[in-house]
């Protein structure tokens, strides 16, 4: 099973849930197209006035598919395909949808499951949710703009220390970061996220999307200039002896010795 993103319609508000059974929903390659095309179609469709992206169970998604990387993590042009053409690809329909988006974020929210929930406009968590994005463990790096995205939501210091220290952060940290407009009992959140959507979608549905449009170009203003500076560098890692070890000895349940 390689996982699924899947979506539901109640009136004008979608239910886009990530499923990846046994993995935490930790998204496969296939599930970031799966990512793509459906926000790309919430995106044309007047109708839908918010959106609530889940996690299906008990977590909100544990990061990538770890599984998955020896097939092409260690081939710079594959590495940087992935990371460009399917991860970015998912992630940019995510922040080019003018329709609202809510977060519903239960258990592990971790990697890419932080990089999903920042595409996201309003963030609801659990108490006992956990943040992190713990990849220098596996030997590589964030890639560029997904780092871009990540700092811009979570904060510099929150960045650096998920990134340089592997640091793994609860519910209260983040909101304390203004990365969460809330944090609630576990049971609560599912609730408190449809109730925040369909407070969304009472409202003037062309007056959202402006705001939307306004609000996403301030915040990548500032940050374009400085990616576009680091992608020519940024996969030229793929082969090396670092990020092998890192993937082989999470894969091979031991501790990586760098």
């Amino acid at each position: 099973m390689t996982g699924q993103v899947s979506m539901r319609r109640d009136g004008a508000i979608a239910f886009v849930t990530l499923s990846h059974p046994g993995r935490l929903n930790a998204m496969s390659r296939a599930m970031w197209l799966q990512l793509r095309t459906l926000f790309e179609a919430i995106a044309g469709d007047t109708a839908l006035r918010c959106v609530v992206v889940q996690g299906e169970g008990a977590a909100f998604c544990a990061g990538g598919d770890i599984s998955e990387y020896p097939s092409f993590r260690f081939d710079e042009a594959q590495l940087r395909e992935f990371h460009e053409h399917e991860v970015w690809a998912g992630l940019a329909a995510m922040l080019g949808c003018e329709v609202p988006l809510v977060a519903r974020i239960e258990g592990p929210c971790m990697g890419a499951g932080v990089e999903i929930a920042s595409c996201c406009d309003i963030r609801l968590a659990g108490a006992s949710a956990k943040f992190g994005a713990p990849i220098a463990k596996l030997g590589f790096p964030m890639a560029p703009r997904e780092a871009a995205l990540v700092r811009s939501a979570v904060g510099d210091a929150l960045a650096r220390d998920m990134l340089l220290a592997a640091g793994v952060h609860g519910a209260q940290r983040l909101y304390d970061a203004g990365f969460l407009l809330q944090v609630l009992p576990d049971d609560a959140v599912a609730d408190a996220a449809v109730a925040h959507a369909q407070r969304i979608a009472a409202l003037a549905p062309q007056a959202a999307r402006l705001n939307k449009r306004a609000l996403g170009m301030l915040a990548t203003a500032a940050t374009a200039s400085a990616v576009a500076q680091l992608l020519p560098d940024a996969y030229r890692y793929a082969g090396t002896g670092e990020h092998r070890e890192g993937v082989d000895a999470f894969l091979a349940k031991r501790a990586p010795a760098f």
